[in-house]
């Protein structure tokens, strides 16, 4: 038995990379997990078969998909006992000067509000002694040109967390973010070229990529017994990105 068995689980964005890593690692620490995916049905189906998790299809910039992705939840769980909300929208590389409205409510809907609602939802329904764990990125302290959508809806979950580790803490609930650095997906290989990867890995402590595997161990952490006494920190899970 594992240390999460009889518990009930819900990761956003569960049908890749990092989203993938945390699905399988909590199915495997014996938790029942929901997770939800956007388009990638055939991914979606892997991760289902390889861990047991049941997927649901919802597009995290969705209110009603939401919602939907909820309810699914709430009836196909044993009770919500964690939630991670790691779906995410990195958008185009879009400087401030050129940013269309379209592109600022894409991003905000999916990385900020979305989590958002999923705090709402789960401050309402999660068993007492929970644990809620947002995903951030090591880049709201890394400022970059182009990035500004992506790093300030980053940085509102952040203070989400802050704020829920307050409201929550009297139930014994543990709100806490996770900001990996960089980490070895195939989004990550899809927009940078391999020089450039072989060029970061030396820029960390443990001079390699990070792993999904890496922060998935992570969050297994927080979403465990042994998380009781972390509430409203960022935990970045860099390799030493950051020193």
């Amino acid at each position: 038995m594992g240390v999460l068995t009889g518990k009930g689980a819900l990761v956003t964005g569960g049908s890749r990379g990092i989203g993938r890593a945390i699905v399988e690692r909590l199915a495997a620490e014996g938790a029942a997990v929901v997770f939800s995916y956007r388009n990638d049905e055939e991914a979606a189906e892997r991760v289902t078969r390889r861990s047991g998790a049941q997927a649901v299809r919802a597009d995290a910039g969705s209110k009603e998909d939401l919602q939907r992705l909820f309810e699914e939840a709430r009836a196909r769980l044993p009770g919500l006992d964690v939630l991670v909300n790691n779906a995410g929208e990195i958008g185009g590389k879009t400087t401030i000067a050129e940013m269309t409205d379209d592109e600022y409510e894409r991003v905000f809907a999916v990385n900020a509000r979305a989590a958002l609602l999923a705090l709402r939802w789960a401050s309402r329904v999660m068993r007492d002694d929970g644990r809620i764990i947002n995903i951030s990125t090591v880049n709201t302290l890394l400022p970059a040109p182009g990035l500004a959508l992506y790093q300030g809806s980053k940085a509102a979950v952040e203070q989400f967390t802050k704020v829920a580790a307050r409201e929550l803490g009297g139930r014994r609930i543990t709100v806490n973010t996770v900001s990996p650095g960089i980490t070895d997906t195939d989004l990550l290989r899809s927009t940078n070229s391999p020089e450039s990867l072989q060029e970061a890995a030396p820029l960390t402590a443990l001079a390699r990529l990070g792993r999904p595997s890496d922060i998935a161990a992570v969050v297994a952490f927080l979403a465990g017994p042994d998380g009781r006494w972390m509430t409203g920190q960022n935990l970045l899970a860099t390799g030493g990105l950051l020193v």
